[in-house]
């Protein structure tokens, strides 16, 4: 394997590292694991997962309807 150089906000890195130790793995294993979903023949189903997880996520937008703009300016 070879290594990479990434250039990444401290704070960034600081809540990748607790999700990873929540998730019973490490931080490069994680950026590893992103990395090759994102790039594999697979990605479409991963995607599809994601939605589908999105779905069923309890949150709610009390009758908030987004605009793109409300998006981007976050």
């Amino acid at each position: 394997m070879k290594n990479v150089t990434l250039a990444i906000d401290e704070e960034l890195i600081e809540r990748g590292r607790t999700y990873a130790r929540e998730h019973q793995t490490s931080l490069n294993a994680l950026l590893r694991d992103l990395l090759q979903r994102a790039v594999s023949e697979e990605r479409e189903s991963w995607l599809s997962e994601c939605f589908t997880k999105m779905d069923r996520a309890k949150g709610h937008s009390r009758g908030k309807r987004w605009t793109r703009e409300d998006l981007y300016n976050g």
